[in-house]
């Protein structure tokens, strides 16, 4: 007999993955970042299942690594990590929380992200986007760079305060 059980968001191996930190951001975990989407124990196998950021993020073997050996540690033997690409993640996800330490951490967080359906337009010029000054919260900041360390943020320059900061792309 096959027996399942749901994990909640309060069971353990919820908890145990969502501790789990972003290898870019490790100042957000998993679920702060909404790439964690569920967790599930089965016959003794604990199945977690994530979205990346965005198609080929480079990160996802350091997470699904990260999250076996974190289930590992906490005494679960057999952990399997899906990827899953449907629905695609959102710059949405991010939780109030994980808003809350980008910010504290010097990266402006994103704002909404942009509502499409059906394909994605391809467009020549930089999208617009309007990101709060992490240091002093000034509105009036410029793009220097489109990426930065990491293809999820922006580099961008406060004229008020004339800090630069990077900000989390809204995707």
């Amino acid at each position: 007999m096959v027996t399942t059980e749901v994990t909640e968001r309060t069971g353990r191996a919820y908890q145990v993955a969502a501790r789990v930190t972003d290898p870019e951001l490790p100042m957000l975990t998993l679920a702060d970042l909404g790439v964690l989407r569920d967790v599930t124990e089965e016959d003794g196998v604990v199945r977690v299942t994530i979205t990346p950021t965005y198609s080929g993020c480079p990160a996802m073997d350091t997470m699904r690594d990260d999250l076996v050996h974190a289930l590992h540690e906490a005494g679960y033997r057999e952990v399997d990590v899906r990827m899953v690409l449907q629905p695609p993640w959102s710059s949405d996800w991010i939780t109030e929380e994980g808003r809350r330490k980008l910010a504290e951490a010097g990266i402006a967080p994103p704002g909404p992200a942009p509502r499409r359906s059906g394909p994605i337009p391809l467009t020549l010029t930089p999208p617009s986007s309007r990101a709060a000054c992490p240091k002093c919260g000034s509105t009036d900041t410029e793009e220097i760079a489109r990426f930065s360390a990491t293809a999820c943020k922006a580099m961008r320059r406060c004229r008020s305060c004339a800090e630069p900061f990077e900000h989390f792309k809204e995707l």
